[in-house]
């Protein structure tokens, strides 16, 4: 079968389509015939040898996938020909893959395999941030920095969909920003200035912050009593310090969320968090925004969409 290898930790340049080996699932595995395979920054990070999970080379990168059982378990409760979506961790970058039973969970006939592979890992994260660690409360107001990527398209419905009242979009463009509103987003802002934009209309409860870089000081600053910034990732490039005066002062907090170390260790806490958010993806109100879409061959252009910041909504590779 044709799959994407990394071969050398060059970068994202030097992926490789091959052929190799179809995979053999083990007992408590699932084969699956891949639609599309989500890309995220993990994988960029691997092909530079930079992500804390250590792979021999060469290697399938890919950890989020959405497709077609081929084959699973008995008393799985899945049969060939369910449509699925999974995560793998490694070998997603592929026309077939292999994921734990435990990590594979049925799709909706409403959303779609690209959808599908948008999931676990951008709507797993802004669920586990706003609601797990954040503490979301109905009503409560939330700001999305990074709004028009994955997880801040994400995070603006899960919001949306556990009861945030007023979601605020933080993007670099007005073209971001229409990908923000279009996801759900009450409002945007452009990062430039964001704070005295958001504090005219009234400060927030929770920010939402895969970025980090010199907006975290003025995210602190939008905050209201209480209010809490959860800390995804770092986008930008640069980790913010704290000085945590400020958070004694106005009393809020800063939340770390690390939803892979978190949900790695606590085996079936995936399937949780796919429970809860399973019929708002049935209804529509959880809805990943589709960003742009590559075959199998063009992985690398797919990975540096992400690595130079250029990507709306998740990214995809479609084998």
């Amino acid at each position: 079968m044709k799959a994407i290898q990394i071969t050398t930790l060059d970068g994202p340049t030097a992926l490789e389509l091959l052929d190799i080996p179809e995979p053999v699932p083990g007992d408590d595995q699932v084969l699956i015939r891949v639609h599309a395979a989500g890309v995220a920054f993990p994988e960029v990070l691997q092909s530079r040898g930079q992500y804390q999970m250590v792979y021999d080379l060469p290697f399938t990168p890919g950890a989020e996938i959405a497709g077609e059982v081929l084959s699973a378990p008995e008393g799985s409760g899945l049969v060939p020909g369910d449509r699925v979506a999974a995560l793998c961790l490694v070998g997603g970058f592929a026309e077939q893959a292999v994921a734990p039973v435990s990590e594979t969970f049925k799709l909706p006939d409403t959303v779609t395999y690209e959808q599908g592979a948008s999931i676990i890992f951008n709507y797993g994260t802004a669920y586990f941030a706003l609601v797990e660690r954040g503490k979301l409360q109905p009503g409560e107001s939330v700001l999305v920095q990074g709004a028009a990527g994955g997880i801040g398209t994400a995070a603006i419905q899960v919001a949306k969909a556990f009861g945030a009242g007023r979601v605020v979009a933080v993007t670099s463009s007005d073209e971001k920003g229409a990908v923000a509103l279009e996801a759900g987003a009450d409002e945007y802002v452009l990062a430039d200035g964001f704070k005295d934009s958001v504090i005219a209309g009234g400060k927030v409860d929770v920010v939402v912050d895969p970025v980090g870089g010199d907006r975290f000081t003025d995210s602190l600053r939008s905050l209201d009593d209480n209010g809490r910034v959860l800390v995804i990732g770092f986008t930008a490039g640069d980790i913010p310090t704290v000085k945590v005066n400020r958070l004694l002062l106005n009393n809020i907090a800063v939340v770390g969320v690390g939803w892979g170390a978190y949900v790695l260790q606590r085996p079936g806490h995936i399937a949780t968090e796919w429970a809860a958010m399973e019929p708002h993806l049935a209804s529509g109100a959880l809805s990943p925004v589709v960003g742009p879409t590559f075959p199998l061959a063009e992985a690398t252009a797919a990975l540096l969409t992400l690595d130079e910041r250029r990507a709306t909504g998740k990214v995809l590779l479609t084998p």
